[in-house]
């Protein structure tokens, strides 16, 4: 486990994240665009392809690594001191995280990824997004993870009473998601993952979020790329777009949810995730063990 202390930032540009009113921010746009580290590209590939309207018509991309090599570093979303989304019965987003990262860590490491690590960042938010991206370029990570738990807009968080204390819940909208970004240096890997970590979920009998589509969230719609699966687009996610490495965020489910609050917290949800990463880890390393979707 790396942990990564950061300093307190006095600027406050959060305003705009609409996970909660207690939802850190997850990106800021970066000045430039980082530059592609060579020993950390896994693929070589022609252009990306657009949007996918049937994803069954796009190539997939072929990789080729050897897990007890392949160093997938793990990041925690938010830190300690900036929680993130706070759940429907008060829990904060970074438990969430950091619970479920330990367990798909667990499970990295018993599957043969034996360098896999976990990045738990401390401080405040700001700070900790360029952090985390130079923590994961000096880890000399060939993936970066990025492990969180889904909220919604304001505008449609309700009012509850849970165990005495005034609460706040979204039961419209459920699911899992997988965002990358267009700006990252290795988008084209990034995406390979992403469609391999949103089909063993979509495997498992999950299903994914589907509210980024739609003109209830204002300018916090994002492209959908798969829409089979559930792979979309955040462009200017600081976490994604900086990265020197194929970056992917998993935001594993809703905690704003009631419903799937309960269901997140369990040990089973946490191992079928766990399970769907690793074997979309096996899979990216080694494509002979994909299993052909049926027709």
């Amino acid at each position: 486990m790396v942990f990564l202390p950061v300093e307190a930032s006095d600027a406050s540009w959060l305003s705009d994240i609409f996970k909660s009113p207690s939802k850190s921010a997850k990106s800021k746009p970066a000045p430039t665009k980082a530059s592609t580290s060579p020993k950390h590209r896994t693929a070589r590939l022609a252009d990306p392809p657009p949007a996918a309207s049937n994803p069954g018509l796009s190539k997939p991309l072929v990789t080729s690594c050897e897990p007890s090599k392949f160093r997938i570093v793990l990041d925690v979303g938010h830190t300690a001191q900036s929680e993130g989304a706070i759940s429907a019965r008060n829990v904060a987003e970074f438990v969430f995280n950091q619970r479920l990262a330990q367990r798909i860590e667990e499970k990295l490491k018993a599957e043969g990824f034996a360098e896999t690590r976990l990045l738990v960042t401390e401080g405040k938010a700001r700070p900790s997004l360029a952090k985390r991206v130079t923590a994961a370029t000096n880890l000399h990570a060939n993936l970066l993870l990025s492990i969180h738990h889904d909220s919604v807009p304001d505008k449609l968080i309700e009012n509850w009473e849970f165990e005495g204390k005034k609460s706040h819940f979204s039961d419209r909208f459920s699911g899992y998601s997988v965002f990358v970004s267009r700006d990252n240096a290795d988008f084209k890997t990034s995406l390979a993952f992403a469609e391999l970590l949103a089909k063993e979920m979509k495997a498992q009998g999950l299903q994914y979020a589907r509210q980024y589509t739609q003109a209830i969230m204002g300018h916090y719609q994002h492209p959908l790329l798969n829409r089979e699966t559930g792979v979309y687009s955040y462009d200017q996610l600081i976490v994604l777009k900086s990265a020197r490495m194929p970056a992917v965020l998993l935001e594993a489910g809703s905690i704003i949810n009631r419903d799937e609050e309960l269901k997140m917290d369990s040990p089973e949800r946490r191992d079928v995730i766990s399970g769907a990463v690793a074997a979309a880890a096996k899979e990216f390393c080694d494509p002979k063990l994909a299993v052909l979707d049926p027709p």
